[in-house]
């Protein structure tokens, strides 16, 4: 049997224009709110043109969402076990706040299809997600209770992670419009590290 052809320089470029424009939709209006026009449009390409590459609008968001899962839980399966509890989890905090930073449109588009009941990624939540939650959770807690970093509910420590960091994605207007700046980053930054410097303090 012959293997496929590689892609070409134009197919390969074509792939990547549909995916970023179907990134910009999905973001804005969810997967029910998107079609396949607007994708097209978005992309600078006829709908049958990007039919040839993609066969449904199913297809470019599981695609998306599937780059989108890898991307999420790398700064999680960075926490080194056998490093400084303090630090690894500092150092958490401020990978997931440049996610928010670097990727805001993947962050809106993973708030919208949790918002929906996570239709298309709640099996990968179950099989990926909760397994590794569940492995550093346990090793937060053996943190905790050996008085390296104060008694802390692993979970909704990491919770609060999510919470304060892609709060600079998913709100990004509010955030701008309230303080009137181009950057908020470095003074989330800033506060975030006073945050959880204080909460993750062990007691004296």
């Amino acid at each position: 049997m012959a293997s496929a052809k590689p892609a070409t320089r134009i197919q390969t470029r074509n792939r990547d224009l549909i995916l970023n424009a179907g990134l910009d939709v999905f973001s804005a209006h969810g997967f029910r709110g998107s079609t396949l026009d607007q994708i097209a449009s978005a992309a600078g390409l006829s709908k049958p043109n990007l039919l040839y590459y993609f066969k449904s609008k199913e297809e470019i968001y599981t695609k998306l969402l599937a780059r989108l899962l890898d991307t999420w839980l790398d700064p999680l399966k960075a926490l080194d076990m056998d490093g400084d509890p303090k630090t690894e989890l500092m150092a958490y905090m401020r990978r997931k706040l440049a996610l928010s930073r670097d990727y805001p449109r993947e962050s809106r588009l993973f708030a919208i299809e949790i918002l929906q009941g996570a239709p298309r990624i709640k099996d990968v939540l179950e099989a990926d997600l909760k397994p590794l939650v569940d492995r550093y959770a346990r090793i937060i807690k053996e943190w905790s209770d050996e008085g390296k970093i104060a008694q802390v509910d692993p979970y909704h420590l990491i919770f609060a992670i999510w919470s304060l960091t892609q709060h600079y994605a998913d709100f990004d207007v509010q955030v701008r419009t309230i303080l009137n700046e181009d950057d908020p980053f470095p003074k989330a930054e800033e506060t975030l590290d006073l945050i959880f410097e204080r909460l993750l303090a062990p007691s004296s």
